[in-house]
């Protein structure tokens, strides 16, 4: 592909990205129905913290997005329980919902079209969407997977669900919000309830705080020590972070503070977890963009391994790193960025003497993995982009994204490091 047509197409996202949040400042119902939209927050704010919403009684949306946690797990499990014995493993580490569930693009992707595209370009790199694979383009439509997953809330149909809902203790204000008869069609219902969910998570401020230390200094409230600038540096130079790349860390055009994330797709070649239960039948692959879980793309060969880049806010407060969970320690993360090429024994299996690169990845498709974007370069014998006293540095800046109400893990929670 052209450099042109990427610039065109990396402006083209952002300026999508930028009309949605244009559009939901400019649509804001508060001009409208405010008392509803209100409500229909409100009721929203109690699905999501109502546990009797699953067949277990005892899994709520909070459980897993948990609002002192930054709406990230409470715990280090690699991947979360549910089901209706709270015994079945999800196949993917949970994600923080802040900051990006107003500013996420549709999935898009341009698609080389024509035998000659073919030959002279590549198909654009996807962006936008919700969930590790972007396969869902609004949050009504996000919420009702883990509702009806088996492996999380397992309500078993549609209905099952609405009738839980039915008896809650807020049925009463669902009708009153949505007519009486309400509850005569469980299709309805769900999709009210799923829009519920959807306003809570647009709407409430808990969600888009923006009270980190980085907020505060682009504001020009707070300085940033030697060491974090330091860090701040190494993470935009190209040559050695090069992390904004992917995670900008600049304002926007209209002052807007960054989320850190591009809402791009990439391919890391990240370890497979052999502690995922799924994972332990050989034939199976998380390929991300190209399934298990979405469908619609398994013909596009080159997008197996794209899992969506979530944002760094709060980074430094998380437990589990990566689609499949497989670190648990920020410095490692840092390490294994800077080292997976040069000192690829110290991050994947071996076998007769040889190492299993990108093992999470079938093997006529590791060829898919970054190998050229910096850190990465694909050299063996390089030296690692950045040394040790600079990761420190990394680390301190990282530790700026920190919002004021978000509970650090216990220092002894970091298991499974390399």
């Amino acid at each position: 592909m052209t450099c042109s047509r990427i610039c065109a197409n990396r402006w083209a996202a952002a300026l999508l990205a930028t009309l949605l949040a244009a559009s939901a400042v400019a649509q804001d119902p508060a001009a409208q129905q405010p008392t509803h939209r209100t409500a229909e927050r409100e009721l929203g704010r109690r699905l999501f913290f109502d546990p009797s919403l699953s067949a277990s009684g005892k899994l709520a949306c909070s459980s897993c997005h948990d609002p002192h946690y930054a709406y990230a797990p409470p715990n280090g499990r690699d991947v979360q329980l549910g089901g209706p014995h709270l015994n079945r493993a999800g196949t993917r580490a949970v994600p923080s919902l802040r900051y990006t569930l107003r500013r996420t693009p549709i999935w898009s992707a341009e698609f080389a079209a024509d035998p000659i595209e073919q030959l002279l370009e590549l198909d654009s790199t996807p962006v936008g969407g919700f969930d590790w694979d972007g396969r869902f383009d609004t949050l009504h439509d996000q919420a009702q997977s883990p509702l009806l997953a088996a492996n999380q809330m397992a309500n078993a149909s549609r209905a099952e669900l609405v009738q839980r809902m039915s008896q809650a203790a807020y049925a009463r204000e669902f009708a009153a919000l949505f007519g009486a008869d309400v509850w005569s069609d469980p299709d309805r219902a769900f999709a009210l309830a799923l829009q519920a969910l959807e306003r809570f998570e647009l709407d409430d401020p808990s969600f888009y705080p923006f009270t980190s230390r980085y907020d505060e200094f682009l504001d020009g409230k707070a300085a940033l020590t030697a060491q974090e600038r330091r860090g701040l540096a190494l993470f935009d130079a190209v040559d050695k972070g090069n992390c904004a790349s992917c995670h900008p860390s600049s304002t926007g055009a209209d002052g807007s503070h960054p989320l850190f994330t591009d809402f791009g797709f990439h391919i890391l070649g990240v370890p497979r977890n052999p502690r995922i239960p799924a994972n332990r039948d050989p034939a199976y692959f998380d390929l991300g963009l190209r399934g298990p879980q979405r469908k619609d793309l398994v013909a596009h060969t080159t997008y197996c391994g794209m899992f969506k880049t979530p944002s760094l806010r709060n980074v430094a407060t998380r437990r589990v790193f990566f689609h499949n969970g497989s670190f648990h320690s920020l410095r490692e993360v840092l390490r294994f960025y800077v080292t997976r090429d040069p000192h690829a024994r110290r991050w994947y299996p071996q076998h007769e003497g040889r190492v299993d690169r990108y093992d999470d990845l079938p093997v006529e498709l590791k060829g898919n993995v970054d190998h050229f974007n910096p850190p990465f370069d694909g050299g063996v014998h390089r030296k690692p982009a950045l040394n040790a006293a600079q990761i420190d540095d990394m680390l301190a800046f990282l530790g700026t994204l920190t919002d004021g109400d978000a509970a650090r893990p216990p220092a002894h929670e970091v298991p499974h490091g390399r």
